[in-house]
């Protein structure tokens, strides 16, 4: 069993997560923009795994859960995520949003149900996410904290 230890990014991290999210077919627009909202998850110093945080005064974007196939399976994207939402809540939002092709099922364990993209807040709908970075046929959860 690895040990893993849940840090804030780094800039120094930025291209190992950049790594991470193309592999997984995840778009990379905005990322960059936002890696002080980033966390990461390492093991021996190395960058597996990584979720990314947008604020937009009492709302957050989750976006860009990636981990690594070679460390999936010990539960890494469940640490992440609540890792994500603890940070959300530490800086203030009431209300995190997301938008997936793949994790429809994932979400919901924390507390993220569907909702039509409209009902998201403006500013949200405005992030490089909602304009283009993830198709019109990705689904939107939201949850409330």
């Amino acid at each position: 069993m690895f040990t893993y230890e849940l840090r804030p990014a780094r800039p120094e991290d930025l291209d190992r997560a950049s790594s991470l999210l193309v592999a997984s077919g995840l778009p990379l627009d905005g990322f960059a923009d936002h890696l002080g909202g980033a966390v990461v998850a390492t093991r021996r110093g190395q960058v597996v795994g990584v979720v990314e945080l947008e604020m937009y005064g009492q709302s957050a974007l989750l976006r860009s859960l990636a981990v690594a196939p070679s460390d999936r399976g010990a539960r890494l994207g469940e640490r992440l995520t609540a890792g994500a939402l603890e940070l959300a809540r530490e800086r203030g939002a009431s209300d995190v949003y997301l938008l997936t092709q793949t994790a429809e099922r994932f979400f919901p364990r924390f507390g993220f149900a569907t909702e039509d993209r409209a009902l998201a807040p403006e500013p949200i709908r405005r992030s490089k996410q909602f304009c283009g970075a993830c198709p019109e046929t990705a689904v939107m959860m939201h949850v409330r904290l």
